[in-house]
């Protein structure tokens, strides 16, 4: 299962250093929002472009995208930090 038969997760790192969590089933597509080069992006990004990619995995739906992208964003920075350097700790 890749590109647009799966659903993906990712997490961007803005210019100020914060990192956006999401999801997407388009990923270059929705980058190209994040960005300003394509309308659609959130209010988030906007003022904090340019964004880029730190960390992305495939999900087989919506759902466990979903389910997956809100596990995300509980985790703390440090542990946000760790899952883009690929030491992610059992998180549950």
């Amino acid at each position: 299962m890749t590109g647009q038969d799966s659903w993906q997760v990712y997490i961007l790192e803005c210019a100020d250093g914060s990192l956006y969590t999401g999801i997407a089933r388009n990923l270059q597509r929705r980058l190209s929002q994040h960005n300003g080069e394509l309308a659609g992006g959130p209010r988030y990004t906007r003022g904090r472009r340019p964004v880029r990619l730190r960390w992305n995995e495939s999900a087989a739906d919506r759902s466990l995208a979903l389910r997956r992208e809100a596990a995300i964003k509980r985790l703390s920075r440090p542990l946000k930090l760790a899952l883009i350097s690929g030491s992610e700790p059992d998180s549950g």
